[in-house]
């Protein structure tokens, strides 16, 4: 039987700390920063974590001020860093914002970094129904693109489900690697979630049908189309199912986050038992609310978990 304190959801990816204007301007020129925590695989957990899904998040931290301020800030949300290391030899990384001009990395040689299929030696991830990463991870070093793989290979014979945001950051990858890693990665995954925008720089895909014909190996495929809407398939009984969910109109403050914010809520609807429209819905709720703020998770806003049930398995 599984193990009841054991976590629904397990999380795997670097946080680091993150230093943004305190106002809508450049660096160069803003007086006021903000100090604050981001990373795409922890968005995912904190999201979980407030629509009452048990949820772990894994990751090596600096045995530093930042990596203390990263640790504890996931961990007030209800999220269990039980299994977060601290490295005492390499530091926490860091990136900025600078509104018009995009993110700035300083996270090369960080803890996430060295991070290798040791870290999770621990970690019951069998027992997990759903263990996401991201194509983000693999990127960082070959130590990381192991783990990835052994997450994999760990949960092949498991019965629950690897959920892999593609999560394309062109600027830590070496030219040409990309789309070749990042394909054979999602063909493995159980569930697969994609922008539109990134499948097509990466693979040509023109639209959602295309990404499925590329990638037919995962029995659900969620390819993302922006403010249109996101697209299903689901070929868990057999025939591929596809459903189609608009975007909820929005007035975006920034987009940054919105993506991992989806992933959360489909992810919760998918562990929740909710059907193919009730998890794009889903995703496109917790998508709306970080498009409207300049925050990775905004402040809760109350939405009720749904009843718990246990999700479909592979």
């Amino acid at each position: 039987m599984p193990d009841a304190s054991a976590p629904r959801l397990i999380t795997i990816g670097e946080t680091m700390a993150l230093v943004t204007p305190a106002h809508a301007e450049q660096l160069a020129t803003a007086q006021d920063v903000r100090l604050l925590v981001g990373g795409a695989e922890s968005n995912v957990a904190v999201h979980a974590a407030r629509l009452g899904i048990p949820t772990a998040w894994i990751s090596a931290l600096g045995d530093d001020a930042l990596g203390e301020r990263v640790r504890d800030e996931v961990a007030r949300h209800g999220v269990d860093v039980g299994w977060v290391t601290s490295d005492p030899d390499a530091p926490t990384g860091v990136y900025f914002k600078d509104p018009g001009r995009g993110v700035l990395y300083y996270r090369r040689g960080s803890a996430a970094a060295a991070m290798s299929p040791d870290n999770l030696a621990s970690v019951p991830l069998e027992q997990a129904e759903i263990v996401h990463v991201s194509g983000i991870t693999p990127a960082l070093s070959r130590s990381c693109a192991d783990l990835v793989e052994s997450v994999l290979d760990r949960m092949a014979t498991a019965p629950g489900l690897v959920s892999f945001d593609v999560n394309h950051r062109p600027v830590l990858w070496e030219p040409g690697e990309a789309a070749s890693a990042l394909l054979t990665l999602a063909r493995r995954a159980d569930i697969v979630l994609v922008g539109l925008d990134e499948a097509d720089g990466l693979w040509g895909t023109a639209d959602a049908d295309a990404v499925r014909a590329l990638l037919p190996e995962p029995g659900l495929l969620v390819v993302k189309d922006g403010d249109v809407g996101a697209t299903e398939f689901d070929s868990r009984g057999g025939a591929d199912a596809r459903t189609f969910a608009p975007a909820i109109r929005t007035e975006v403050v920034e987009a940054v986050g919105a993506g991992d914010a989806f992933a959360a809520g489909y992810l919760c609807a998918l562990l929740q038992g909710a059907g193919a429209a009730q998890r794009l819905a889903s995703g496109h709720r917790r998508a709306h609310l970080v498009l409207q703020s300049t925050d990775d998770v905004p402040p809760d806003d109350g939405t009720p978990a749904m009843p718990s049930e246990r999700p479909s398995t592979k």
